[in-house]
């Protein structure tokens, strides 16, 4: 690798926006090319962010000899196929969760890259901002002791236009994928995969799903309770209680934020971890920290450990009776 690693991107939507605006604060990054299904919508987006080049298909980026990595960051049903095409053209991937549309698209692309030898992740970005770093540290030092249960809530408050994507069945729509996915993932982080999942849910008009609430029971007696809509604003908060104390998140969780450790004799200590930017640039680092050790996936967000997670997810839409077409 080059001291500066050269990305491409995939899509030109917001999350895009976003991602790009961040990596900025990452001296050995640069964005060097977008790829979108329509040129004029690549052009606009490179003019917009100072990008070099505009490309208008998925295609056309991945083969960009000057890309080093793709970040995928198109709409959920078309995650598997962007991703799929970066990997056979022999590039390293950071794909946007929800990694895929379930478990059996997800184990395709990791058995796919694994094949070729091509570097893929998650981008789980809430894994990697400071204070959740100091979560696990927390976490394998034990201060917490013997976890019993995980507690988190992502609820949003979306317009309820049939056209939105949330709403839209073959965008992919619904709570759980998009938003559930975040305290899915935390309490995988913290608990591992669960024994057991009970779901329940209410759905949109179109059929996707509005609110979900999921109990998932893991070997041992830990519970994680969580809860996602897209039908109102909620604390957004989540916690982690534990036989020596219990850790409390601040809103929003997943963004970089502050915590409370409050231990069983009712003492008190606070983490207020300082940051700059929106948070995203972080998943970023561990990428090309990851390409420069020449390493294939990440420790802090397996790629084992991703197809749990959509496994998990599976088993929730399956409870619910959430399917999407095709």
């Amino acid at each position: 690798m080059s001291s500066t690693i050269r990305w491409g991107v995939v899509g030109a939507g917001g999350i895009a926006s976003a991602f790009v605006e961040d990596l900025k604060l990452l001296p050995d990054a640069e964005v060097v090319a977008v790829g979108a299904r329509q040129l004029a919508k690549a052009e606009a987006f490179a003019a917009e962010h100072g990008v070099t080049r505009a490309h208008g298909s998925y295609a056309d980026l991945v083969a960009d000899p000057d890309v080093d990595v793709v970040y995928v960051s198109t709409i959920h049903p078309t995650h598997h196929d962007a991703a799929m095409l970066a990997i056979e053209a022999g590039k390293a991937v950071l794909l946007e969760k929800p990694f895929t549309m379930d478990a059996d698209e997800a184990w395709s692309l990791v058995s796919a890259a694994r094949i070729r030898g091509v570097f893929l992740m998650e981008a789980m970005w809430a894994r990697f901002v400071p204070h959740m770093v100091r979560v696990r540290a927390l976490l394998a030092e034990g201060a917490l002791g013997d976890v019993r249960l995980v507690i988190a809530d992502h609820c949003q408050w979306f317009a309820g236009h049939p056209t939105h994507r949330l709403l839209a069945p073959e965008l992919g729509g619904g709570a759980l994928l998009d938003l559930g996915v975040y305290p899915v993932s935390f309490a995988s982080m913290v608990l591992g995969s669960p024994a057991r999942v009970t779901a329940v849910s209410e759905p949109t008009v179109t059929g996707v799903d509005a609110t979900t609430s999921m109990l998932l029971q893991h070997d041992g007696g830990a519970h994680a309770v969580l809860t996602t809509t897209q039908s109102a604003v909620g604390p957004n908060r989540a916690a982690i209680v534990g036989t020596e104390a219990r850790l409390e998140i601040d809103s929003v969780f997943y963004a970089p934020t502050s915590f409370t450790l409050t231990r069983r004799d009712g003492s008190v200590e606070r983490f207020d971890e300082p940051h700059e930017g929106g948070g995203l640039r972080h998943e970023a680092a561990e990428v090309m920290a990851c390409l420069r050790a020449g390493r294939l996936e990440s420790d802090v967000m397996p790629l084992d450990e991703t197809v749990a997670i959509m496994e998990t997810m599976d088993e929730v839409r399956r409870q619910i009776g959430l399917t999407y077409p095709g």
